[in-house]
């Protein structure tokens, strides 16, 4: 098997007296779907800000492709070629799609125009946002000038999936992504999440959907009691399964090995 393009190791955050991670430890495959799953307030937020910068660990270590890295920042985790869809898409609905496309960081004009005047460079946001949202098959949306609020629910998460996709160069979180869409949204929304899978990039995927994360996971990363307990395949275990090891009603045999 080849080598985590991330992983880590003893991750350990404290609030206080609580202790959110617990030694936890993580690893991502190269160019896998990997689901992230656990009772709420297992640890898992805790784990995925850790992971894409939004808070640093008090302990432990993080490796990106090697390479021991600290995400001081989520900027640093962008620059690094991580990005993260959060369950509020983190998007400004009265801007446009490219406008949100390219949100922090425009591209400016060539020359005096823009280094000096800093004027944004429409026409290329515009065609780079067209030519990202054609890759992934969101032909639905016409106008990349239109507004976010007129986009449906499913349509603005293909938006943000096609941000990430466009600028995650190594690993692209995706933090419950069909919670508050219909069965139709929900559906194209993974196939969305396929297409991205099938261009090399692997996807950690933070869902409580047991029939999506089964369908869609090549592996499922168990966390509880802000630790990792196990990481099982879907094809060896049930949903049943997966809740019982989530509530501590059962535990994996990779856990009890």
């Amino acid at each position: 098997m080849s080598e985590p393009i991330l992983y880590a190791r003893n991750l350990v955050k404290r609030y206080g007296k609580v202790t959110a991670l617990d030694h936890c430890d993580f690893d991502l495959m190269p160019g896998e779907i990997l689901a992230v799953i656990g009772d709420n307030g297992a640890g898992k937020s805790s784990l995925i800000k850790a992971l894409s910068g939004a808070v640093q660990p008090d302990e432990g270590e993080i490796t990106l492709e090697g390479r021991k890295v600290q995400f001081d920042t989520p900027l640093d985790a962008r620059a690094h070629g991580i990005e993260c869809v959060y369950q509020t898409l983190a998007m400004s609905p009265a801007l446009s799609i490219a406008d949100n496309m390219f949100m922090g960081r425009e591209l400016r004009k060539p020359g005096f125009m823009g280094k000096y005047l800093r004027q944004l460079d429409r026409p290329a946001m515009e065609k780079f946002a067209r030519a990202k949202l054609n890759e992934l098959g969101l032909m639905t949306i016409q106008n990349i000038n239109q507004a976010v609020e007129t986009l449906s629910g499913g349509q603005r998460q293909g938006v943000a999936v096609a941000r990430a996709a466009a600028f995650g160069s190594k690993v692209v979180i995706l933090d419950e992504p069909t919670a508050a869409l219909g069965v139709k949204e929900s559906r194209r929304v993974l196939d969305l999440i396929r297409d991205v899978k099938s261009r090399g990039i692997p996807i950690i995927l933070i869902s409580h959907n047991m029939p999506h994360v089964f369908e869609i996971a090549d592996r499922i990363h168990i966390h509880r009691l802000g630790r990792r307990l196990s990481v099982i395949r879907p094809s060896d275990y049930s949903m049943s399964d997966a809740v019982a090891f989530m509530t501590g009603a059962k535990v994996p045999e990779e856990a009890m090995a």
